[in-house]
């Protein structure tokens, strides 16, 4: 009788496999010299302003990660092919997105082109994008999909499943005290890489050593035995291991920068320069909200006041919070 683990571990090897194949054979960043894309006039600053505004899109348009990062890696092959001007990199740009959410989106996700181009702002016509679209295909020869940070991600993070259980969440992990809950938090990763594919620094490394960098940062804190489980990982990736641990500085220094996200312990400080002297509008969100027009005067009236007494005189029941981040 075969071992099923075994099995499943030689189809996520197989899987990787040929990830990687069409990695190495349709991957393609564009190159950027004194600050500029290599033969236009587009900054390496318009690019990854450009990034993130696809970024806002897919969240506008509730598209998945996997959408984020195919759009990026179509848009990054297309220039790195063309000469492309700065006045037509939105639309390529916001054309790379719909193109690879044609190919990972249902239907009724994606809805019409000219709804999308009503809801991004943008002024393309509904011809214009479809005029981008046939350019785009033709210049890559209609071969759009190849493996995204994102899919590694995923890979990764299911061999890591599979061949080390000792690490899945549920059944438990001894680690070293941390902020983040333990646990391999493949929603964390693809955060993390979404961010890093707009860092101009960490263009020049694939997909797969960008999403393995990621990957082995966290292991590092929550598994004292991750060296081997990322040698085993680094060799089935066959990716250099000088190229990764440049990588991997880097992002470590990236991601330190970034303010992204908060941590689950998140301290929120209570700042008194925004309370409105007159809170009768909290008091009457409060009634509405329970209902509480239904009670007699009497009853309301005490009740309102209880809510007055429990607080200090110069705080609000409903104060405005933000999050105490340098």
């Amino acid at each position: 009788m075969k071992n099923p683990g075994a099995a499943e571990n030689h189809r996520l090897v197989t899987l990787l496999q040929g990830a990687l194949v069409r990695e190495a054979r349709l991957w393609k960043v564009p190159v950027f010299k004194n600050g500029c894309l290599q033969g236009a006039d587009i900054s390496s600053s318009q690019h990854q302003e450009m990034i993130l505004w696809l970024g806002e899109m897919c969240r506008l348009f509730q598209f998945c990660p996997e959408t984020f990062a195919l759009g990026v890696c179509v848009l990054n092959r297309l220039l790195s092919s063309v000469k492309a001007q700065p006045k037509y990199l939105k639309c390529i740009a916001f054309t790379s997105l719909i193109l690879a959410a044609k190919i990972n989106e249902e239907d009724e996700v994606i809805g019409s082109v000219k709804d999308l181009v009503v809801q991004s702002g943008c002024n393309f016509s509904t011809a214009e994008i479809l005029r981008m679209e046939r350019i785009i295909l033709d210049k890559l020869h209609w071969d759009l999909y190849m493996a995204t940070p994102v899919d590694f991600i995923h890979i990764f993070h299911a061999m890591l499943v599979s061949g080390h259980p000792h690490l899945i969440p549920s059944i438990g992990l001894v680690s070293v005290p941390q902020k983040r809950p333990p646990g391999l938090q493949a929603a964390l990763w693809t955060r993390q890489v979404q961010h890093c594919m707009a860092c101009h620094q960490l263009w020049q490394f694939k997909g797969s050593t960008l999403a393995l960098a990621i990957i082995t940062l966290e292991l590092e804190s929550l598994t004292p035995d991750w060296f081997s489980v990322f040698t085993d990982l680094l060799k089935k990736a066959q990716i250099n291991s000088a190229e990764f641990i440049h990588c991997k500085e880097l992002v470590d220094e990236y991601l330190h920068s970034l303010e992204f996200s908060l941590p689950a312990n998140a301290i929120y400080i209570f700042d008194s320069s925004q309370i409105q002297e007159d809170s009768d509008e909290y008091y009457d969100g409060f009634r509405c909200l329970y209902k509480d027009e239904e009670m007699n005067p009497g009853k309301e009236e005490n009740c309102v006041k209880g809510l007055v007494e429990t607080q200090p005189k110069d705080v609000s029941p409903c104060p405005p919070l933000h999050p105490a981040v340098n």
